[in-house]
């Protein structure tokens, strides 16, 4: 079958079988890429700044239809409610969040055992490499403006150490806080006092801002552009397979057509006799 698959013709079906399969896998390809497509956003309004005591209520759960959303809030920070969440990255480099404590103005005050006067809510400040240069958080009423972002979750059997937490979660920070607090966190964008930029990045040192833009949306697959990604992985391995068979069938007519020759020589060096003469061994009898 060798032999016959090297005829010229066959060779050159085998390359434009090849050609055929190459271009169905890139039609694949091309379905596949297609299938995974972003959500389109629900709404486009989360860069315009909100309130956060309109956006999100203490005590309720946090509606994804908030998150990323940019929000401004007045209040003061308490000195001694400032942590360090380690393993953070800022350009390559892992080192430390800032999260201080901001009690927010005007804000539901909750109610029930262990409820504070005041509702405060944890707010990412900044990025340090070094936790000996985090700076203490600004003293007076601060206007703060940042993203809204749901709380994360803690990291179980994980002792942080004393000033610091495993994730920026309110679970964890109200039980090193003992407050009352939103249920979700703020990455600062800019905190003023007075007019004044009292950010963290603002007052020197090794101090990074954040940055945390809006995260993308979520992808959501489309299982008649993935059927018809298979589909063409299909038609490429049936291009090579035709191919296959018509080289067997014509190997097989080959020797079809050998073996017919065959029967035809036979025939021709030893002629069947003819019926109506005597077989040489009888004997013609006398009258």
């Amino acid at each position: 079958m060798l032999k016959t698959a090297l005829k010229p013709r066959w060779i050159a079906g085998l390359v434009f079988a090849i050609v055929v399969s190459g271009v169905f896998v890139l039609l694949s390809q091309w379905q596949f890429g297609r299938s995974t497509q972003p959500e389109v956003t629900v709404a486009a309004t989360t860069e315009e700044p909100k309130s956060l005591i309109t956006v999100l209520q203490p005590g309720d759960f946090f509606p994804g239809s908030v998150a990323d959303q940019i929000v401004t809030a007045t209040g003061s920070y308490d000195p001694q409610k400032q942590v360090l969440v380690p393993g953070r990255l800022n350009g390559g480099a892992t080192g430390y969040w800032i999260i201080a404590a901001l009690a927010v103005n005007d804000a539901p005050a909750l109610t029930g055992a262990g409820a504070s006067p005041q509702t405060w809510i944890p707010v990412a400040r900044g990025w340090v490499a070094d936790p000996a240069d985090a700076p203490a958080p600004p003293s007076g009423t601060i206007e703060l403006t940042g993203r809204l972002l749901p709380s994360e979750a803690p990291l179980p059997g994980t002792d942080a150490g004393p000033g610091r937490a495993s994730a920026v979660s309110v679970a964890e920070l109200i039980n090193i806080w003992e407050v009352s607090s939103y249920p979700g966190f703020v990455a600062a964008s800019s905190e003023a006092a007075g007019g004044s930029d009292v950010s963290a990045a603002a007052s020197g040192g090794e101090v990074r801002p954040l940055n945390i833009g809006p995260q993308p949306p979520a992808e959501k697959v489309n299982w008649l552009n993935l059927f018809y990604a298979a589909e063409w992985v299909v038609f490429a391995g049936f291009a090579l397979f035709i191919w296959w068979r018509l080289v067997k069938d014509d190997y097989r007519r080959g020797l079809e057509d050998a073996l017919d020759e065959e029967h035809e020589a036979a025939a021709r060096d030893h002629p069947e006799p003819d019926p109506t003469e005597p077989h040489p061994t009888e004997t013609k009898v006398q009258p």
